[in-house]
């Protein structure tokens, strides 16, 4: 498997890896989208688990035999994300036990797996900070823990925790930014 710098892959390499028959590649693949895939299908269409489970399989299925037809690399996830969203709308039409949705609940589907993109790339943006700073952005964040808290974990004195957050947030604002050249930079 193509190595990167960071030990993070791009999509677009493990997509080229997956071309050249990479079981490494594969397996990274489907482990860097399943949440993705079974959250459009839980979330954006509240399918049960075991329609989920189905809609998942069948996305990696159509994602295996049809790479080939990938006009860019890069575009993997927006690829996925369609992919999942019409295999979810298909099983709602076949089945005898869902009513199909109508066009408004179509639009708030779009809208919830627009949000899971935007924290597929935040996740993917939080991967490439340090360690200090992937941890400290968790304590914070994720368990809602104080700054006497992750201060006294991390041995760092409490009032150094709000400027080690700003600066991490900083660091995580440049790699989205970074990743999209037409976003507008952030106004703080």
């Amino acid at each position: 498997m193509i190595s990167a710098p960071d030990g993070e892959l791009s999509d677009a390499q493990l997509v080229a890896g997956c071309r050249k028959g990479d079981p490494a590649a594969w397996n990274a693949l489907v482990e860097r989208f399943s949440r993705y895939v079974s959250a459009i299908a839980t979330q954006a269409f509240r399918l049960s688990e075991h329609d989920a489970e189905d809609v998942f399989q069948d996305v990696f299925a159509k994602t295996y035999e049809r790479l080939g037809s990938l006009r860019s690399d890069d575009a993997i996830r927006p690829w996925i994300g369609q992919l999942t969203r019409n295999c979810c709308l298909d099983l709602l039409r076949s089945s005898s036990r869902v009513v199909l949705v109508e066009e408004p609940e179509e639009r708030i589907a779009d809208e919830v797996i627009a949000k899971l993109d935007e924290a597929m790339a935040v996740r993917t943006s939080l991967a490439r900070l340090s360690p200090e700073c992937q941890e400290v952005l968790d304590r914070f964040f994720s368990r809602d823990e104080s700054y006497r808290t992750i201060g006294a974990a991390l041995g760092i004195p409490a009032g150094t925790i709000a400027s080690r957050i700003s600066r991490c947030l900083g660091h995580l604002r440049t790699h989205l930014e970074g990743r999209n050249p037409a976003a507008a930079p952030s106004s703080e």
